[in-house]
């Protein structure tokens, strides 16, 4: 039975990933600091371990024939993490002779972005987390190139869904949904890439169980849902059943707060996939692994209030 090591498995990417890969019948391991380390998907076999402590990662990580690297810091911190993490990361890959695989998302095609990006759409560090993107995924197709390490980087658009919170659906979108109201980040207009994480997470088992057949660095597009504001709106009002007000976001009070909050200057800074349309090609995904589920957005939405319980107990009890 193959084995998976999930780094960050308490979190959004991390649970849904465990799961797909419990139900495929993978023999799932957790990897969690001391506190999420308890509250795992049913199924994965919890160990501690933090990303910082190379030998102890490396030791997690022993007997993995694939590792899911879901780790991912603080938006406020990422110049002084993410490269050091990435790094870890790859040489646990190489000591355990593990096939790296890693969710990758839009950042790195910058102020670039547009309609059908493939995987040879040029990649512009026109922002900070672009250029932190491209150096990481650099650092990891150097590491397959010279030593051999498989890395499959599989992109997708913004996550929502599974029974973890804080995705923009459930910290913005959706976030008064109780009192009717959707909010969007954006022109309504504007196509956006989204991602339903349970159809994400079973293309990530499906890349892993064909990752013999595939180069030591890969990257793959997941199309996932593109949807304007409004067809967004509407699919969540067909979800739901009723009619709801739509509210924009407060841009320019965030950019004032961001002058003392870290974090609303970040989010700010990531203001323009609001305002740019963008999807993702995924094209070479479907050729290389076949039919994947594809699940409505309208069915997607449902599930996904339902699993957070967004709109209270009249739909959780439906």
């Amino acid at each position: 039975m193959a084995k998976v090591v999930i780094l960050g498995a308490a979190g959004r990417v991390g649970d849904a990933a465990a799961r797909a890969f419990v139900r495929a019948g993978w023999t799932a391991v957790g990897v969690a600091r001391s506190a999420k380390a308890g509250t795992l998907a049913p199924g994965v076999t919890a160990v501690r371990a933090d990303v910082f402590d190379r030998d102890g990662l490396i030791a997690a990580c022993r007997g993995a024939d694939v590792i899911l690297n879901a780790v991912n810091p603080k938006y406020t911190e990422w110049n002084e993490k993410v490269l050091p993490m990435a790094e870890n990361v790859i040489t646990a890959a190489e000591a355990v002779g593990a096939t790296h695989m890693l969710p990758g998302n839009v950042y790195n095609f910058g102020h670039s972005v547009h309609l059908d990006m493939d995987e040879d759409t040029p990649e512009v560090a026109s922002t900070p987390k672009a250029a932190i993107r491209i150096a990481m995924e650099g650092l990891f197709r150097e590491r397959a190139e010279k030593a051999g390490v498989r890395t499959i980087v599989l992109r997708a658009g913004d996550f929502y869904g599974g029974v973890r919170p804080e995705s923009w659906l459930d910290l913005i979108i959706l976030a008064k949904l109780r009192r009717n109201v959707f909010t969007w980040g954006g022109p309504m207009d504007v196509p956006h890439a989204f991602a339903y994480l349970p159809d994400l997470a079973a293309a990530f088992v499906a890349l892993a169980e064909r990752r013999d057949a595939l180069g030591s660095f890969e990257r793959f597009h997941f199309a996932g849902h593109t949807l304007t504001g409004a067809q967004m709106k509407a699919a969540t009002e067909s979800a739901v059943g009723r009619h709801l007000t739509c509210r924009g976001m407060p841009w320019p009070l965030l950019r004032v707060a961001g002058l003392v909050m870290p974090i609303m200057h970040e989010i700010s800074v990531m203001s323009y996939l609001w305002r740019m349309p963008h999807s993702l090609d995924g094209t070479r995904l479907a050729a290389t692994v076949g039919p994947l589920p594809a699940t409505s957005p309208v069915d997607a939405l449902r599930q996904a209030i339902d699993d957070l319980g967004l709109d209270g107990p009249r739909l959780a009890a439906a």
